[in-house]
């Protein structure tokens, strides 16, 4: 059996283990719940228009606006419509709304004259999008590279407490199980991804947003590859992180620095999206370019070239960490007497597989 056969066989035994784990399987259904109820329940709260007690002199404008016309024959009734609760509000002689507990704003903007409106930046995005959806990017990559990370060390770690790995190095060869490992978690992170876009995108569908998603296709087309190159950057530290302990309760300890090159570009992204010097350095740097460049791309604040060049910059430094995380792994993984430095798996590879 050679690398790449290896390869294939440990991912697809990493992938049905996974399939078969409830918690996973859970997880990815209240993911696609969540994307459906973000993208469906603004549209079901939002009320549909009021409805107007109104004589007919008056209804024309109203219906112009899309409300609910409810013709009566004169103010006295209309009024009364309104406190029977078979109108929203009513509009009498003056004009005058008349409402219950809160002024309609849809009537009002009705009946009034609105002015004449220049826009000096009529292709602007509008500020909640404009702040949702870097947001939308670093939380997927922070979660996704966070929780499957955590699950390669874990698995790591779990094999070499179980002694199993002493078995599986006789079998296979240990990058080749290093690259099975890391290459399942990835599918099974863009998959889990995938299905999360596509239960937003039918949601979008049935509200009506196919304009936003017009607006952020580019960003999410870039998103991709962007996303695959920084989680293998990100799984290889997991990996090494994991095979340097032989106990699960010290995960967290051996983990804290892969951590931190996770979340900290999460909250510098999230915190400085508007600050475009600083998102230019963070789309160039690492571990927080999969993020900031698709948002500057969103934001139309990036050249043509600039995620060509970003993303080489991303993937040679993934292959230079992968590289790195792999000769730590085998320099680690059979070392069974306690927490190993990262000094010693170094230097003292042992060459196993």
């Amino acid at each position: 059996m050679n690398t790449l056969q290896a390869t294939r066989l440990v991912a697809a035994r990493e992938i049905k283990v996974k399939l078969r784990d409830k918690t996973f399987l859970y997880s990815t259904l209240i993911f696609l719940l969540l994307a459906v109820v973000a993208t469906v329940a603004p549209a079901m709260l939002n009320s549909g228009p009021s409805t107007v007690a109104v004589t007919a002199a008056g209804a024309e404008p109203l219906r112009a606006a899309g409300l609910d016309v409810m013709l009566v024959a004169d103010d006295g009734t209309a009024e009364q419509a309104v406190r029977d609760g078979d109108a929203d509000a009513a509009v009498v002689t003056g004009p005058v709304v008349v409402a219950d507990e809160r002024a309609p704003d849809d009537v009002v903007t009705a009946l009034s004259a609105a002015p004449q409106i220049e826009l000096l930046d009529p292709d602007a995005v509008d500020p909640l999008v404009a702040y949702l959806v870097p947001f939308a990017f670093a939380f997927v990559f922070f979660f996704m590279s966070q929780t499957f990370g955590m699950q390669i060390a874990q698995s790591v770690t779990e094999e070499k407490q179980t002694r199993i790995v002493e078995i599986l190095v006789a079998a296979v060869p240990v990058r080749a199980l290093l690259a099975g490992k890391i290459l399942a978690a990835g599918a099974l992170a863009l998959g889990q991804i995938a299905l999360i876009a596509a239960a937003a995108l039918i949601g979008m569908r049935l509200t009506g947003g196919g304009d936003l998603l017009g607006l952020i296709a580019p960003a999410v087309g870039w998103f991709v590859p962007y996303f695959l190159c920084g989680f293998l950057l990100l799984a290889a530290m997991w990996a090494a992180a994991g095979a340097l302990v032989n106990r699960q309760e010290d995960i967290a300890g051996a983990s804290m620095p892969v951590q931190l090159a996770v979340m900290a570009p999460f909250f510098a992204v999230v915190f400085l999206n508007d600050n475009a010097g600083a998102m230019r350095i963070l789309s160039y740097l690492p571990f927080s370019s999969p993020t900031a460049m698709p948002v500057r791309l969103f934001t139309g604040d990036a050249a043509a070239w600039e995620p060509i060049v970003s993303l080489a910059l991303l993937l040679l430094t993934a292959a230079g960490f992968l590289l790195a995380g792999a000769r730590i792994y085998e320099g680690s993984l059979l070392r069974t007497n306690g927490r190993t430095s990262v000094r010693a798996a170094w230097r003292q590879r042992e060459p196993i597989g």
